[in-house]
């Protein structure tokens, strides 16, 4: 039987450390077998070619983390490993909480639209998410996650052209096991965020298990709104995932998960401060009788200084299945492998999109999403030279969206809006895919490594352009805005790989390989430019060629992974980002051809018997070959467009974290980690008017394990050098469209600063 519940060993990564203090004492201890440094010199089982394997002999750039290392980080969401990895951005953009923004070597988006395909793809439990929205959700109970660098289309199909994380959730075990958590967390400008969280698994009788997991978060707000006064930034999660496993035969299992997420809290924590173009917000120094109060002056760009008057809201629910068959075979001594998923998500928001302490630009949304998908694979090895995995792959989803726009309410006493826009669209999206991958034992030493995928997608949109609907409100949802935009288009793709692979000795091997990804093209929902020549679509298909030499190498002193990469994208796909009249302008276009190409090492090695270290680095080199659009918007395209910096593409990221365990007698023992991580600026609009702030996060925590491996008390503290991070950068209008009224700013979302807090943990039978 090839699928088991056992994937208990230890990834390595860059966020594990040791307490800086502990370190100075210089205590040298034997470390338990149980302690975390023991646990991060093992490897770790992935998934990433389909099939469970070392993550030191996939021929990829993979950074993984197991349950117990998840556990130690004190991971609740991808959020948290936004900063660390080397290449790799993982960004809320902070428009409508929850919304992946990510980047993977330079490829990456800076959207919030609904139905803008991202570069890098999120797969839960083998099901992909066709939605950027929701993504970054509080998580529990999960058996791995892994973080796959570079083109992925060969084995994951379209929009994984920057990468493809995967999230494993827990099975129900060989053995019952049942854990509870209760955590608390506070920032410096107050605000308690408390967590309860509970799992409980194992057999129900010999073929037939269930596993229970269960979630509560309550942030009661985090940072200091002087407009008022109030704590913004609450939000309120609760997630149940329940999974049942049967195995009626020794070759045969099935595996249902089923998971309700609902999040509600407040909308955005909006900050509004001086934009690209030396524009200050008009209304934080008490000069205009529109805003009599004196702030001090406007926000800056690194403080968490907010005083907005719409706080707005988040309500969104989910509901999630991934149905799971996997059958032994004779043909290959292999495991057919049938992955159904289902999602069906809704949510309703509001933000304060300006970010002042007046009603100038409010933004309700609405979004309604449904997607069905099926993969279909078969894997096996025959002349024990031959691995093959080959397969078939449906996916559907159709999107609702309504795009509502509120302005100008200062001007008439912020008693109503003095201009309301109203639009979105529908967009149904069918996608098709036949994929093979061979690796192929020329001999011990020799591996060939080869696939190829094909693609068909159709994709029909019917879209409600904003502009005309000035003061006649209307619902695409409900079916009652007037559809000025219909239309269909389809695509097709074939995406190779050929490479190889030296394995110098058991533990140390060399690969190459060229692939080519697609990211899909389609239809922008949020059309808003008054420029009748702005059509919402179609904008084609993104193109990325990418070359990767990598080196894997395990040791009796650690281990040291590297690889160099080099990509060629053409018709690249962006949003463009800028000021309008009536707030912002988002254009989707196939914008520029551009090279990308650096390097990414990382290390984990014992320093003594129980004290380890972990190092990475990453390096982006991302330039402009060619453009096609006015992206400095100077009125034409020239050489000064090719000169600008791509976005969420920084140059240079790095880390150093130490992990210490110390033995404490009779008790148990203690685990000690630090973490620093840097990460540089980068740029989030086309134009370059628009960054993000550069990023040094240092992590740090204790965690005291009881001896009868019940307790766990932590302590822990995250971003402790109270950096500011801004989901987005977007540039407002310098004034309110033809009134004359002066507007400014930006719309910058910020996420968490400084925080600390406090965990107990409970684990049953042990």
């Amino acid at each position: 039987m090839k699928f088991d519940t056992r994937n208990k060993q230890f990834a390595r990564t860059p966020l594990v450390a040791l307490c800086t203090s502990v370190v100075l004492t210089g205590i040298s201890t034997a470390a338990q077998a149980q302690g975390n440094t023991a646990a991060l010199l093992e490897e770790v089982v992935v998934t990433a070619r389909k099939r469970e394997e070392g993550s030191q002999e996939v021929p990829l750039s993979v950074t993984a983390y197991n349950s117990e290392q998840i556990e130690a980080l004190k991971v609740r969401d991808l959020f948290s490993l936004s900063t660390g990895l080397p290449n790799v951005v993982m960004d809320d953009v902070g428009t409508s909480r929850g919304t992946a923004n990510f980047s993977i070597r330079g490829l990456g988006i800076n959207s919030s639209i609904p139905g803008i395909d991202p570069t890098v793809g999120v797969f839960i439990d083998g099901v992909y998410l066709g939605n950027n929205v929701g993504v970054i959700f509080d998580s529990f109970d999960l058996e791995s996650i892994e973080v796959l660098r570079g083109p992925q289309g060969i084995l994951f199909g379209r929009n994984v052209t920057g990468g493809a994380v995967l999230l494993n959730s827990k099975k129900p075990g060989d053995e019952l096991d049942a854990t509870i958590k209760v955590a608390a967390d506070t920032t410096d400008d107050g605000g308690y965020n408390t967590y309860y969280m509970g799992a409980i698994g194992g057999p129900i009788t010999d073929t037939f298990g269930a596993r229970l997991t269960l979630y509560y978060n309550d942030d009661e707000g985090w940072l200091e709104n002087k407009f008022d006064g109030d704590d913004v930034g609450a939000i309120e999660q609760t997630m149940v995932r329940p999974t049942l496993q049967w195995t009626p035969t020794d070759r045969l299992e099935f595996i249902l998960r089923y998971q309700y997420t609902d999040i509600e809290g407040d909308g955005p924590v909006s900050q509004s401060h001086r934009n690209g173009s030396g524009v200050d917000p008009a209304y934080f120094d008490g000069q205009s009788p529109l805003q009599p109060i004196d702030f001090g002056g406007p926000p800056k760009r690194d403080s968490f200084d907010v005083a907005y008057d719409e706080v707005g809201f988040q309500d969104n629910d989910a509901h999630f299945v991934a149905f799971e068959t996997n059958w032994d075979v004779d043909f290959g001594d292999g495991t057919v492998t049938n992955i159904f998923g289902w999602r069906d998500g809704s949510g309703d928001s509001l933000a304060d999109i300006d970010g002042q302490p007046v009603w100038i630009f409010h933004a309700p949304a609405s979004l309604e999403t449904e997607q069905y998908s099926n993969e279909l694979r078969y894997n096996g090895l025959f002349a024990e030279k031959a691995n093959v995995t080959t397969g078939l792959y449906y996916f559907t989803n159709d999107i609702s969206y309504d795009e509502n726009r509120l302005l100008g309410g200062y001007l008439v006493g912020n008693v109503a809006p003095l201009a309301t826009f109203h639009g979105g669209g529908d967009l149904d999206i069918d996608t098709y895919g036949i994929f093979t991958a061979v690796d192929y034992d020329i001999n011990e030493a020799w591996t060939l490594n080869l696939g190829i995928r094909y693609t068909y997608e159709e994709k029909d949109a019917r879209i409600a352009t904003l502009p005309p609907s000035r003061d006649n409100p209307c619902s695409v949802i409900d079916g009652t805005c007037n559809i000025d935009f219909v239309d269909d288009d389809d695509w097709d793709s074939w995406s190779p790989k050929v490479g190889a692979t030296y394995n110098l000795n058991d533990d140390s091997r060399i690969y190459g390989h060229w692939t080519r990804g697609f990211r899909s093209g389609g239809y922008n929902l949020r059309n808003t430019s008054l420029d009748p020549d702005d059509v919402p679509g179609p904008f084609d298909q993104e193109q990325v060629d990418s070359f990767e030499i990598g080196y894997k190498s395990t040791h009796p002193w650690g281990r040291l992974n590297a690889a160099v990469f080099y990509n060629e994208v053409s018709d690249m796909q962006r949003e463009i980002n800028k000021a309008g009249p009536i707030g912002v302008i988002q254009l989707i276009r196939n914008t520029a051809d551009a090279t990308l190409m650096g390097f990414e090492v990382d290390a984990t090695f014992p320093i003594t018997e129980n004290l380890v270290a972990i190092a990475t680095v990453g390096y982006t080199d991302a330039e402009y070959d060619s453009v096609q659009d006015d992206l400095n918007e100077d009125g034409v395209v020239d050489g000064k467009d090719e000169d600008l910096d791509l976005p969420r593409a920084p140059e240079w990221t790095y880390s150093f974290g130490l992990n210490h365990d110390l033995e404490l007698g009779s008790w148990g023992y203690m685990s000690s980690r630090v973490n620093y991580a840097y990460r540089d600026e980068s740029m989030f609009t086309d134009s370059n008017l628009g960054y993000i702030l550069e990023q040094e996060i240092l992590d740090a925590g204790l965690d005291f394990y009881s001896n009868d491996g019940h307790w766990v008390f932590s302590i822990y503290g995250r971003n402790l050098l109270d950096e500011v991070k801004h989901g987005g950068d977007t540039q407002l209008p310098d004034e309110f469209s033809t009134t004359g009224v002066a507007w400014g700013g930006t719309f910058s979302p910020l996420a968490k600063g400084r925080h600390y807090g406090v965990e107990v943990r409970y684990n049953w039978f042990e």
